[in-house]
Formats: C-alpha cells, structure tokens, sequence
C-alpha cells in the first residue's frame, strides 16, 4: 500500500508503547484507526489523546479486546468493520514479556506468552484476512516480534523466544499466501524500544493463574539503556510497509549478531554434509 489517505488500520496493544506509535503514524498519514487493547483505562486515555486535532481523512475509535481470545477479538474485527466498513492495515502488535529457565515456567507461564504473542496474532490473521481478500482493496500484515524472535540463545527467556520465533516463520508463510491478493506483510523485529512490556503481568487474565516466573527484565542486556522512542518505531512501521520490507528492523546495530548466527548454520549444514550418516545415503545427494 503506498497512498494512506482514508485507509483503515487495526492496531491491537494499541495503548501504549509501539502499539500506540504506530496509531500516531497511521493517523498523521491521514488513516481512519481502530485501536484495541485489553487495558480499558490506558485505552480511553490514549485514545483522547489521538482525538485532538486530527488531519483531514482521519479517525480513531477504540475497543477493549483480549487477543489471546479468539471470540474476543472476531468481535472486534466485526465492530470495526462496521464502524469503518473496511480495514487495509492489520497490526497484530500486542505482547507480552515472562521469563525463567524453561523447567521454572509453569503451564499458566507458557500459555500466556503463546495466548498473546502467538495466538493472539494468528487470531487477528484469521478475523480479518478473508475480509480483506474479499473487498479486493489489497492490503498489509504487520506482525511484531522481536530480535529474540531472530537471534535465539538466550537463557531464560524460552516462553517468549519460543513465540517470537513462532510469529516470524507465520509472517513468511502469509507474505507468500497474500501475494495473489495484494495483500502484503512484514514482521516487526524491534531491538530495544521504549515500552512498558516488562510490567505486562498487570493485564494477565486470571484464567492463566498467578505469575510464577520472573519477568525478563534482568537479562535485556545492551541497548535497553538507549531505547528508541516508540513514536520512531511507529512512523519506521508504516515507511517500510509502503515500500513492501518483509523484516523491520529497528537496530542496525544487529546486524553482526545476525551474521553471526547464520555463520553457525552454515557451519552445521556443512558439517551435515561430510557426516557419516548422511554420505552416500539415498536421498542426500551426497
């Protein structure tokens, strides 16, 4: 999508963080924005923030929705459309933090990090892609990981990891199903950014019982010091989904890091190669 004038956007952790900076970008570019996110008096604030002096084509409304909730969020995907009548952008930008060592997780640990970093996506996917394959309008995806979601390998971070790595192999998968529709995606990989993430407990819902884990705080490592402003991140959002980038990065300070990993498994498959097991086995081609 190149011209944003009166398009229509779904952004879900709307209120707050990248969530919030991306509704600030869309509506500066003169989009009509739903903004969902599951704490009600954070929204209402944001969204009378938003509301002032808004550019000629823009619009906000807002909707409590629990992404980890597929019912929850189908019903917003229905009131937006009928607020609005259709909806090109979807950014699927709501998460969660919770950390500790794999076996110091409990169920309720894993099914809230999978409910909303990685269902929650997949339910905004499935309430809205038929839709906008079927109003012909074309469109685009923004799915938010995270460099964790890239690099791997850090202790005690396992449940969001996990996700993260889990959103970003869904993001490539959608990037060549929309194709024939002109619907495109990107997945959000952002280094360190100026949210409230790490305080995320305070929205979990009871159905995944108490927090048990630590959060991830201690172990972000460099760049959280320097975190960007959200408000960037927003405006790198849309600037890269116009020009059809399949992976936003916020760091280029990264890069390295990323070289680094895929120095590994370059490594490895060549290794897989010379092995015993796999020279001369039918198949193999070796």
């Amino acid at each position: 999508m190149k011209d944003l004038a009166g398009k229509v956007a779904f952004v879900t952790g709307a209120a707050s963080g990248i969530g919030l900076g991306i509704c600030r970008a869309a509506v500066g570019a003169g989009m009509k924005v739903m903004m969902a996110d599951i704490e009600a008096p954070v929204l209402e604030r944001a969204h009378e923030l938003l509301t002032h002096d808004l550019p000629r084509n823009a619009d906000v409304a807002k909707i409590v929705c629990d992404v980890s909730d597929k019912k929850s969020v189908e019903d917003a995907a229905q009131e937006t459309i009928a607020r609005f009548g259709r909806v090109h952008l979807l950014c699927n930008n709501a998460g969660v933090s919770s950390g500790g060592l794999v076996e110091e997780c409990d169920e309720g640990d894993w099914n809230w990090l999978i409910g909303v970093n990685y269902l929650g996506v997949l339910h905004g996917c499935q309430a809205f892609l038929r839709h906008i394959k079927d109003h012909g309008e074309g469109g685009h995806i923004v799915n938010t990981s995270s460099m964790a979601g890239l690099l791997g390998g850090m202790a005690g971070w396992g449940p969001y990891n996990s996700t993260k790595f889990a959103v970003v192999g869904l993001t490539e998968v959608l990037r060549q199903e929309g194709k024939e529709h002109g619907i495109g995606a990107s997945v959000l990989c952002p280094g360190g950014v100026a949210t409230n993430i790490f305080d995320a407990p305070r929205n979990r819902p009871d159905r995944f019982g108490a927090q048990v884990s630590e959060t991830a705080y201690g172990n972000v490592g460099e760049g959280i010091e320097d975190a960007l402003n959200p408000d960037i991140v927003g405006k790198l959002v849309l600037e890269a989904m116009q020009s059809n980038i399949l992976y936003i990065f916020t760091d280029p300070r990264f890069i390295r890091l990323l070289q680094r990993r895929h120095e590994h498994m370059m490594a490895d498959l060549n290794w897989a190669g010379e092995s015993e097991a796999l020279v001369g086995a039918p198949g193999s081609n070796r």
